[in-house]
């Protein structure tokens, strides 16, 4: 007989879960505070978004120097992480958010949702809805309680990003403001899904959930888009890189957005938090900084 220590699933060396409901995450455990880099000059601070569910955000700005009036676009960016492990704290995320930021000269989100099994999906989605809204709650004079965001994001070029499910999650939030829109005239400019975890029976195509299969049969149309840019990266060596391949061809066959697809030979799935200086990672980044500023593209990527 199953006993309450009985473990019924576990992805080692990320995440065990028991039967009792006990949850152990073990890369979640080492979190860095929010600072001041010193290698980048880029600020960050934790903000709580809304007290009721924990959902919560660390937010970056660049050094701005001569350029403290001047707004810059915004990347709000959501985690991976199979929506049951992560959080925008790691150590991994966190100095490859200061990095791009510097690169990319935005203001970046990040953004804490909460995690599965205790929190089963479409938590996330909606955790990650409340926060996008949120931010735009800033734009234009907007009601939006925090001046990083009020006083230097440009509204006018606000992107979302994310790695693995939080690609999958982008792709949703995009969706959704595409159909639902967002307060005080906010639009989603562009798209960066980074290696994303998108699933199905068959390798560019199947009947699944469309939450994790958006070409699935019966999966809202990618129409839904609504003409935005995307960038989409993938990694040969991944085991999803078709899903990133048949997402772009979808895109562009119906002429749904601008889309570009970046691939890196000889490497696997978010390879670039575990090797974030090696010349692969560092030519995405390239390809991630030109994508969201193209008219600063050679001082977004001076390294």
């Amino acid at each position: 007989m199953a006993t309450e220590d009985e473990i019924i699933f576990e992805l080692l060396p990320l995440i065990r879960i028991y039967k009792s409901g006990r949850v152990e995450r073990y890369q979640d455990n080492e979190t860095v505070p929010a600072s001041v880099d010193p290698a980048t000059g880029v600020s960050s601070k934790d903000v709580v978004i809304a007290a009721d569910t924990g959902v919560s955000a660390r937010l970056y700005v660049p050094g701005l120097g001569s350029d403290s009036q001047r707004r810059i676009p915004v990347l709000v960016y959501y985690h991976g992480g199979a929506f049951c492990f992560g959080n925008p704290f790691m150590p991994i995320l966190h100095n490859y958010l200061n990095s791009l930021v510097a690169r990319a000269h935005v203001v970046a989100v990040s953004i804490n949702y909460r995690l599965a099994p205790e929190h089963p999906i479409p938590a996330a989605y909606d955790d990650s809805w409340k926060a996008l809204r949120w931010v735009a709650s800033h734009a234009n004079g907007g009601p939006g309680p925090d001046r990083w965001l009020a006083d230097h994001a440009d509204f006018d070029r606000l992107f979302l990003a994310g790695d693995s499910a939080g690609a999958n999650i982008a792709h949703h939030m995009a969706m959704r403001a595409g159909a639902e829109g967002l307060q005080r005239g906010v639009g989603v400019h562009g798209v960066v899904l980074v290696h994303p975890y998108f699933l199905g029976s068959e390798p560019a195509a199947g009947v699944d959930d469309p939450m994790i299969n958006p070409l699935a049969d019966g999966a809202p149309s990618l129409a839904g888009m609504g003409r935005k840019r995307v960038l989409v990266c993938v990694a040969v060596e991944d085991v999803l890189r078709d899903r990133g391949r048949a997402y772009c061809h979808r895109l562009r066959e119906k002429r749904w957005g601008e889309v570009e697809l970046y691939e890196t030979d000889g490497k696997g799935h978010t390879f670039h938090f575990f090797d974030p200086t090696c010349d692969e990672a560092l030519a995405q980044d390239r390809a991630i900084c030109r994508f969201l500023d193209r008219e600063r593209t050679k001082e977004s990527v001076k390294e």
